[in-house]
């Protein structure tokens, strides 16, 4: 304990005795010691009352003396005088403590509360009157002035307390106690005069409802319609007043609705409706809609319906007008509410004023034209035009106006920094349902003049290929051509085109003056559909053949090769010339069977040629496909030779130049990469398998070297094509490879 640390306890056994909270909580409240209490004091006779009393009376009054401002003091000097029945007394020091603080409202209970004490009901009546002179706000003192009026049953005395109160015209509390007052002796003539007083006094909607309420109450509807008509009177016609005065309308309106006076009450809903904006009148619109649920037929449902949404949709686009979506939604709900209108055959001039509620919902839409000049903030802009147009063409049939809306839109749009290829489209194809085809085309041809587009050269062929204008399609393609000329698909579509319409020659040329381009964004699709269109067009094997020679030149893919080989193998339809004067509909197409040799032939000239550029993994790819090709057209002589080329994995070890770490890497091996680099083990390795399967052979068992094949005297090519598993071995130098099993382990 000395250097501060805790006390080491030496033992931990449990105590023979234990000792729980409770017995430790029971033997501290034993030990406290009692409260000091001052001993009681008899006094036997009126010398020692004397004593006492003036013994009292003078410490009381030097502690007045000592603090004159502390009410605290005189109060408890004067209670202690009245319970010595010296009322005299008691009311002197409460004089003497007036003089010092007449406003004290404490003071003022004290001295009323010692009287009722005492029964004397007329000092009490006297100090409340002499309180409330003095203190007329302070509501504490009439509230205890009327409760004792009332307490005697002095209630004429009572009401002229709440009349002299009134005078000063307190807050709502005072004028509802006065009313409770009246109600609870069925004096409710008086409460509705004492109402209309306390409108005169504060004219404010809810003291209108109480009074319409308290009226409703009694039985007086007249007079409770009467009061709210006063109310509405009094408001007004403005705005602001009408604004203000929404609790009446809506009072008013629900005790129609409770006297099931429903059409009074829609009236007074639409009425304060009408001269409200609609972001105002939230809370009257959400009570008009329950009215209408309960009491209204689905017409009207749905039209107040409408009306709460559209108060939702303009307090939104209010904060953010480029807020496109809220408009979307907006506009639905408008043409909705339009269509819905149709249906349930509404009069001309409802739609008139519903479609003008869509056109400026629209116009209102598309006034925020968004900021800047970048597309991205166009994007969902252009669709309000789109969609203003559709409504203009399909639900008005107002044509003029769709035209001059595609118009607009196009005005608006700045086409040399950018453009939207489907508002040029929709508006050439709108002229085109108006049989106005030259406009059309002159619209489309502005377009590709001013912007040039891939969808604009797109949807304007679409167009000219539903029209069947074939050749002007054949300009356009030459137009987007010369635009882009290193689009692919757009050379395989005019292919397709002229080939749609047998032009095979013109379908030849396009295919070659494509793949002759310097540069193509995706060539292999392009040489893809060439290829298939000699195959399957026109049947020519050896045009398709010169086409995979070309081919394997310019890129040397695996693919290229793999397709090539398959090609060769597979059958092809018939050269079209031999296919037309064999044409029979019920017959089935003739075909050109391939030839397996050549197709072998291509596989290991791909082989060679992957080999040579050191590409492994494509070299292993294109044997799985040559294993496949053989397992489908070969024997089993066939499929060994190929198995026997496929490699396996294997490990090698080189220095990281950045860490200077040993790293061990997988590799592919393959057999004839293994004879090359090293002839003599591979030699060895060779004899070694002929040697084991020789050996298992006798024995009948199988030998864990069966997937090599031992080499033959047939020369060079037959060695190059065996089947090679090597064990795993180590060399001292880094740069040999160790090469796994031929399961990989």
């Amino acid at each position: 304990m000395q250097d501060g640390r805790a006390p080491r306890i030496r033992n931990r056994a449990p105590a023979a005795i234990q000792i729980t909270a409770e017995q430790l909580l029971r033997e501290a409240q034993e030990r406290q010691e009692s409260t000091f209490r001052a001993p009681k004091q008899r006094v036997e006779d009126f010398e020692e009352l004397h004593e006492y009393r003036g013994r009292k009376r003078k410490e009381f009054e030097e502690r007045v003396r000592r603090t004159r401002g502390s009410i605290k003091e005189w109060t408890q000097y004067a209670n202690w005088e009245a319970s010595q029945n010296e009322f005299d007394r008691s009311r002197s020091i409460f004089e003497r403590a007036l003089d010092v603080d007449p406003r004290s409202v404490q003071l003022w209970l004290s001295y009323t509360e010692m009287e009722l004490k005492s029964r004397n009901v007329q000092h009490a009546r006297n100090l409340f009157d002499r309180a409330v002179t003095l203190l007329p706000r302070v509501d504490q003192l009439w509230y205890k002035y009327v409760y004792l009026e009332e307490l005697l049953q002095n209630v004429p005395g009572a009401r002229q307390v709440f009349e002299r109160w009134m005078q000063w015209e307190p807050d709502d509390k005072a004028w509802q106690a006065y009313i409770k007052m009246e109600e609870r002796y069925d004096e409710s003539d008086r409460a509705s005069v004492i109402y209309e007083r306390w409108i005169a006094v504060r004219p404010d909607p809810r003291v209108w409802v109480k009074w319409a309420k308290f009226e409703e109450e009694r039985g007086k509807l007249d007079k409770a319609r009467e009061v709210f008509q006063t109310a509405l009177q009094f408001f007004g016609d403005e705005e602001e007043q009408v604004e203000k005065a929404q609790a009446v309308f809506n009072a008013f309106a629900k005790m129609e609705t409770r006297l099931k006076e429903y059409e009074r009450a829609r009236v007074i809903y639409k009425f304060a409706l009408s001269r409200l904006p609609r972001s105002k009148s939230a809370n009257l619109y959400a009570a008009y809609t329950k009215f209408e649920k309960q009491h209204g037929t689905r017409s009207i449902v749905e039209s107040t319906v409408l009306g709460k949404r559209r108060i939702q949709y303009e307090d939104e686009v209010s904060q953010d007008g480029r807020n496109y979506d809220v408009w979307f939604d907006y506009v639905r709900l408008e043409e909705g509410a339009l269509r819905t209108l149709r249906e349930e055959g509404g009069t001309k001039e409802e739609e008139d004023a519903a479609t003008e509620r869509v056109r400026d919902v629209y116009e209102r839409a598309v006034a925020h034209v968004p900021p800047g000049q970048e597309k991205r903030h166009w994007r969902r802009y252009i669709f309000l035009w789109l969609e203003y147009a559709l409504f203009e063409e399909i639900e008005t049939k107002d044509y003029d106006r769709a035209r001059q809306v595609y118009r607009t839109a196009l005005n608006l749009v700045p086409h040399k920094q950018f453009t939207f290829a489907k508002l040029w489209i929709m508006a050439a194809r709108f002229e085109v349902r108006q049989l106005d085809l030259m406009a059309a085309r002159k619209m489309l041809g502005t377009a590709i003049g001013m912007c040039p587009k891939e969808s604009l050269f797109k949807g304007y062929i679409q167009l000219e290929m539903d029209l069947r204008e074939f050749d002007r399609v054949r300009t356009l393609y030459e137009k987007y051509l010369e635009y882009d000329p290193t689009n692919s698909a757009a050379w395989i579509k005019y292919a397709e085109l002229e080939t749609a319409l047998e032009d095979f020659t013109r379908a030849e040329a396009i295919f070659e003056l494509g793949v002759s381009q310097a540069s193509l964004s995706m060539p292999e699709i392009l040489w893809k559909a060439y290829i298939d269109f000699e195959v399957d067009e026109q049947g020519d094997r050896e045009k398709t053949r010169s086409l995979y020679e070309r081919l394997v030149v310019l890129s040397g893919h695996h693919k290229v090769w793999i397709s090539y080989a398959e090609f060769e193998g597979s059958s092809i339809p018939l050269p079209r010339a031999l296919r037309e004067e064999e044409e029979d509909e019920d017959s089935e197409p003739r075909v050109v069977a391939g030839d397996p040799e050549l197709a072998r032939q291509v596989f290991e000239r791909g082989y060679k040629d992957l080999k040579v550029k050191g590409l492994k993994a494509e070299r292993a790819a294109l044997l799985e496909s040559w294993k496949t090709f053989e397992q489908e057209h070969g024997n089993e002589s066939e499929i060994a030779k190929v198995e026997g080329m496929m490699p396996i994995i294997g490990r090698k070890q080189h220095v990281d130049k950045e860490t200077g770490q040993v790293v061990e890497d997988w590799e592919l091996v393959f057999a004839d990469d293994e004879r090359e680099a090293n002839p003599r083990s591979f030699k060895f390795l060779q004899m070694a398998h002929a040697w084991k399967n020789s050996q298992a052979k006798k024995s009948g068992g199988t030998s864990i070297l069966s997937g090599f094949t031992p080499a033959t005297a047939s020369g060079p090519e037959s060695t190059q094509n065996d089947d090679v598993r090597m064990e795993d071995r180590r060399e001292q130098d880094d740069s040999h490879s160790d090469v796994a099993s031929s399961d990989g382990e």
